[in-house]
Order: structure tokens, then sequence, then C-alpha cells
């Protein structure tokens, strides 16, 4: 009787005529038939009757085929996935943390408790939202004898939150806590497909319970669609659209999914437009923000190909840019510098890349992606790659890139290396602040990172938005930067409107790069920006790659009235000679000194979290350059003898007597007929001399009768030469310019 009665029911809905998926409410099971493509209703209908049973055997199978594999394979799956990642404590961990604080059918609006009676703040909400810890609590069912309590479990939550929508007890704040806000309805839907097709073939997950989560996302999906109907700046908008394009091609059968599928490829090919930097870094200028955008393009170009869908040409050479782009700024450890709002591992000093690698190699098999991977994507992508991208695991080949020092010159990040063995050095500069949404930008404008010796020698570190010291850590104490008075560069600190710890600067420094160039002999970066200009002082910083060996960083700060200059360096250091040389050494005995070559009044360490960082200052000046030497050593025998005043570094001697120089605090480092000038107006060697318009800073390489002049500073400047007091030459000279000639003899 109640089979005779469904299929009534059906047959009654089977019967209107197509019309919209609803978006304010979740259809009924019985409903379904009725938004059906006329086709498909054809083919699967027996005289225009159609019952649950068969609607639910009809999308396993499609499934089956459609979905990233075949949901009857899991069993074997599963068993490779815990040999692999060997992480069933934490899955379980996770499990039942989220069991212990939200029953089966819980609240979806603030203000409500855990059930332990504490409070559930908005950032707990956001994650509620997201559901990613009910994929945990279907692999707890799965790993400890399929107790089928835990399928109830996600059944009874996803209906608690179809109940919420109808009675309109649900977050609302669209920039904030939104329940529905595409970024978490796209995750939701990730997370909820996964369980969807790992639980199909399980006794406990009825027909009927496979057809509500049908309806479910059917209304997630109409939803996505009628809300993005524009584009909107920001990595949000691509996971909902994403996830939308899923939708739209495994529900293909559904009136209104081609609209679906349309809408989300052209959000998502604006987003690869307009967010892809033409330098392959994503906008936000974050690694973290970089990598998660690699994942949502990821999983709707893999479906798309999976079911045989054509995708643009220009998809696929922008996501292949998007890993490239990776190794380009990758440590030659493998690892990433930490970048912008990175919030994998707080206070961690590198980013593993590793997994976003070895995806990258699965799609493209190229092998410098394969020099980074491991066997192993991240455990949430091993859930939709595909049988042969599984079987590739075991197979991988590497080749170790060759880039050197680069610029990536629309996101303005400066790499300065060395090379691409595990101790080789590398620096990378921060030069950029995106226009249209720089929400993710820490106060480090011009601010470095460096690594040796395999230690991130000059870190910057990664933030958890929940965490009381996100803001401090978001700004510029926290960096390696140059700095004035009490002032730091992020101001007019916002936090986002739900309360989730979220936060922004209202002002940042606008940059002002003015030159880079890379030779044989070293690489140079001269840029500036205005974070002082409130306080009426004009800032640059110049960086130099010497022989890619060390490093000298020139701070130059101007200003009508006085001030106490500051550079503010991360690590770990003690005094040795002064505040004038400080060092750091790791559990290796290798380590770096940071020696200024002015003299400098104070240095004072402090810290938080673990973490220590040491402000060296000049006070009561109006005019003034830090010129220093970052200096990277391996053994204690390397490092600066601080106990002789007198410095080399790699065999170039500071002021080299056979080299006359004059200027305020000049300085010189000289190494056979090659020199690196710093302040000077005047130089002279041997029967040549060089005279400047204003004090600058220059490269000299004379070789016989070749003369190369290498513009250092940050401002154009007019020189003067003359040879054996006969041959007289006159040039304006640009920061980053090469003047070459032959002197007369």
């Amino acid at each position: 009787m109640k089979v005779s009665i469904c299929l009534l029911c059906f047959s009654f809905f089977l019967c209107l005529s197509a019309q919209q998926l609803p978006s304010h409410k979740v259809l009924k099971t019985e409903e379904l038939p009725a938004f059906l493509k006329k086709e498909v209703k054809n083919k699967i209908g027996i005289d225009g009757k159609l019952t649950e049973a068969q609607l639910a055997t009809y999308f396993r199978e499609k499934f089956s085929e459609r979905f990233f594999y075949d949901y009857h394979t899991i069993e074997q799956r599963l068993r490779h996935y815990n040999a692999l990642y060997k992480n069933e404590h934490d899955h379980k961990k996770r499990a039942l943390d989220h069991l212990e604080k939200y029953a089966d059918s819980t609240q979806w609006v603030l203000p409500f408790n855990y059930q332990n009676g504490q409070e559930v703040n908005a950032y707990a909400l956001r994650h509620l939202a997201r559901q990613h810890k009910m994929s945990d609590i279907i692999l707890l069912y799965f790993n400890e004898g399929k107790d089928p309590k835990y399928i109830r479990y996600f059944e009874n939550q996803m209906r608690s939150l179809n109940a919420a929508l109808e009675a309109g007890k649900y977050e609302k704040i669209e920039d904030g806590n939104g329940v529905y806000e595409v970024f978490r309805s796209g995750y939701r839907i990730l997370n909820w497909l996964w369980i969807h097709n790992m639980i199909l073939n399980e006794p406990e997950y009825a027909d009927k319970d496979q057809l509500t989560t049908i309806a479910t996302l059917l209304q997630h999906g109409q939803h996505l669609y009628e809300r993005n109907d524009t584009f909107k700046w920001g990595n949000h908008q691509t996971r909902g659209m994403s996830a939308l394009v899923m939708l739209a091609i495994l529900f293909s059968d559904f009136e209104g999914t081609d609209l679906w599928y349309e809408r989300a490829m052209q959000r998502l090919g604006e987003h690869l437009d307009r967010e892809i930097n033409d330098d392959g870094f994503q906008f936000e200028r974050s690694v973290h923000y970089h990598m998660s955008d690699i994942n949502n393009y990821f999983y709707a170009y893999q479906l798309a190909k999976l079911n045989e869908i054509q995708v643009p040409q220009d998809w696929t050479l922008k996501l292949r840019g998007l890993f490239s782009t990776l190794v380009k700024v990758a440590y030659p450890d493998k690892s990433a510098p930490v970048l912008q709002d990175d919030t994998e591992i707080p206070w961690a000093e590198k980013n593993d890349i590793s997994g976003a690698m070895t995806l990258g190699y699965l799609l493209f098999e190229d092998p410098e992606l394969g020099y980074f991977a491991t066997n192993k994507v991240d455990d949430s992508m091993y859930w939709f790659l595909s049988q042969s991208q599984i079987q590739l695991l075991e197979n991988m080949q590497g080749k170790k890139p060759t880039y050197g020092s680069l610029a990536l010159t629309d996101t303005h990040y400066y790499v300065m290396r060395e090379g691409w063995n595990v101790n080789d050095k590398m620096m990378v500069i921060s030069a950029g602040l995106d226009e249209m949404k720089p929400d993710h930008q820490h106060g480090d404008m011009l601010g470095i990172q460096a690594i040796a010796n395999g230690n991130a020698i000059l870190p910057n570190y990664q933030v958890r938005y929940s965490l009381a010291d996100y803001e401090l850590f978001k700004n510029s104490k926290v960096k390696n930067v140059a700095l004035i008075d009490n002032e730091l560069q992020g101001k007019q600190w916002t936090s986002n409107k739900g309360g989730s710890g979220f936060g922004k600067f209202g002002s940042l420094p606008s940059p002002n790069v003015i030159a880079w160039s890379t030779t044989e002999d070293f690489d140079l970066f001269v840029g500036g920006h205005d974070g002082f200009e409130n306080a009426g002082v004009a800032y640059t910083r110049q960086v130099l790659f010497v022989d890619r060996n060390f490093w000298i960083v020139k701070d130059n700060f101007s200003s009508e009235s006085v001030h106490e200059y500051k550079q503010v360096w991360q690590g770990h250091y003690s005094y040795e000679n002064g505040p004038n040389l400080i060092r750091a050494t790791a559990a290796d005995a290798s380590g770096h000194d940071i020696l200024q070559l002015t003299k400098v009044d104070t240095v004072v360490s402090s810290g938080a979290r673990g973490k220590n960082w040491s402000v060296v200052s000049k006070r009561n000046q109006k005019n003034f350059s830090f010129l220093t030497v970052i200096y990277p050593y391996r053994g204690y025998s390397n490092r600066l003898d601080e106990t002789n005043n007198k410095f080399t570094f790699y065999d170039w001697e500071v002021n080299k007597t056979d080299l006359k120089i004059a200027g305020h605090n000049a300085i010189s480092f000289g190494k056979d007929n090659r020199f690196y000038c710093f302040g000077v107006r005047t130089l002279q060697f041997e029967k040549l001399k060089i005279q400047t318009s204003s004090e600058t800073d220059l490269f000299i390489e004379l070789i016989d009768t070749e003369l190369r002049i290498h513009a250092l500073g940050p401002e154009n400047t007019i020189l003067n030469i003359t040879h054996k007091n006969a041959t007289k030459r006159k040039k304006e000279i640009a920061p980053g310019e090469v003047w070459e000639f032959t002197l007369k003899n």
C-alpha cells in the first residue's frame, strides 16, 4: 500500500509542467520528478510513472558515471587512503569534536550554545556552515564498524538546516556569517557531494535519504545561481561557482541546470581573467589563497574533463600557470615563503606546497612540478582524483627547476635566488598592493623574507583569523621592514561584521617600484612607499644580492624634522657588538649576522607566541640611511668575527684602500676591480675619477679600459668621468641603468 501511494504521488508530480527550481525551500522528494528534463522523464519513467526507488537508482547510476570516481570502489579506495595518509586518528578527533559540540538537529543562527553549555561564537558558526567535519564523521562511520548513527547524524543535521531555511531561522549576514553566503554554501556543497557519493551503497542511506540530499543540493544550486548574476571580487564567489559547476554537471538531468553551468563557467572565467595576474599569481597575493583558487578551478576543470565537456583553452593555460608560478617563488628546500594571509598553520615560517604541486603533476605530468611533489595530494583532494591519477602517484618524475632571480611584475614579488640546492640562499621582496581587494594584505610593504642553509633566516609567520594575536601578526611590527617613530604601516583596523576574527587595514602604504635588475654580479631592487608621508618622511629601500652570497639592505629616510628611524628584523638574536652586530644561530650551527655599517643607537628585542624580533634604531635624525649587511654563514668559523673591527664578506673588503671616495658617510665594498659605492660624491681609482651631481650609490667595474657603471640609488644623478686627466664624459643615469664604454688609452 505504501509503495502504491508513493507511486501515485510521483505520477502526479511527473505530470506537472517543468518549472524553475526553488531557492527559498527544499523540494519534497516526491516533487523532484516535476523538475526533470522531458527527455529524462521519458527515459526513466514507465507510462508516465516514476517511483522513489526508480529515481534513486537512476541517480546512483549517474553518480557512478559522472562523479570523480565510481562509488562502488569506495572500500578499495578507503583502504588505500588509510594506508597512504595514516590519519584515522586525526579524522576521529575532528569527528568527535563536532559530535560533542553540536546536536544533530542544531541551530543555524546566533546566539546559541554548544551541547556543553558554552557559547558558540561567530568563527565556530562559519565552520559549522562549511560542514567540513561532517566528512570526518562519515570516515569514522567507515573506519569504526559502520555504526548507522553517523549517517543518521549527517541526514538530521542537513534536515535541520532545511527546516531553518523554511522558518527563516538562519544567519543571514552576507558579508559576515551568512549560512548561505556564497563561499560557505560552496564549501558545504563540496563536502556534502563527497559524503553523498561515499555512502550511496550503504543500507542506512535509503532511497528517500538520497533524494533528500539531492533536493537539498538543488536548492543550494538555485540559490547560488540567483545571487551570482554579476562578478564579485575575491575567492568567496570562486568557491561558490566551482560548486555550482559541479552541481550542474552531476544533476544535469534537471531543468535549469544548463543555465547554472553557463553562469558558473562565465563567473569562473571572469575570475581567471581578472584575478589571476598576467604573471600567474592570484591577485590577493597570498600563497594560501593562491592554492585555494587552484582547488576551486580544479574541481570544475577535472569534473568537466571527466564528463567529456570541453573546457576553454584559456582555462588550461591559466590553471597550469598557477602551478608554475608557485615554482618561481618556491624556496630551495621545496617549501614556499609566507605571503600575506597564509592561515594553514599559525606562526609557521614556511608554506608546504607539496600537495598542490602533486595535484599539478597529476593534471599536467610536468616533471618541474613533480620535483616538488610527493606520493600524495592534500588528504581532502584525494577524494576528487580519478583512479588513473591515483595510480600515477606511484610513478612520478621530477626535474629540478632552472629559474634564477626573477620578478613577478604584476603581483610585485621580487625573487633573488642563488640556486636550487637545498642549502642555497633566496630572498623575496614584497612590493605590491592590490587596488581592488587588499583585504588579505599585511603591513609588510617592501618587507623581505630570506632562507639560507634550509632555515628561514628572515621569516614571516602564518596567521589565524580567530586568534587574538591576528592583528599583531598582520602588521609591520612582525615583519622585516623599516619604520619611523611609533608608526606602523597598517592603519584603520576594522573587523568583519560577523565577529569571526578576520580584519583588514583601511590604510596601507602605496608602493613604488623604482628599479629591478639582475646581472651576473648581483641582483638589485629599489623601491619606495608613501607610508610615512603623513609624518613628513620620504622613504626608499634598496636591496642588493652580492655574488648570490650575501645581501646589502639600504633604508633611506628624509624629512624636514627629526624622527626616530627603525629597522625591524625577525628572529632570535644576540648582541655581538653593541647594536651594530646581531646574530641568530640555528640548531645545525648555521646562522646569519646582521651588521650595521652606519652607526646606530639602540637595538631592542621583543616577541610574542615564541617568535622574536629586534628593532634597530637611530634617533633624532632628519636624514639618515641604514646600510646593513645580511650575512648568512654555515659553521661557527664562517661567521663575521665580532672581535675584529675590519670586516670582509667573501673577500669583499670594506673601504678598500686603493679606492678613494668622498661623501657624507661614504662607504665602499671592493674586490679586485669591482666596487660597490654608497653615499658617494666623488671616487677615484687609479687614473679614473667619477664625480656625481648628488650623493648616490654605484657599482663600478673597470677591466683594462672597459668601464661599467650600474646605478644603484633611488634617484637620477649626473656623472662626470675623467680618465688620465683627459677623457671626459657626462651622462644623467637613472636608477638601475647601466652605462658601459671604453676609455681611451
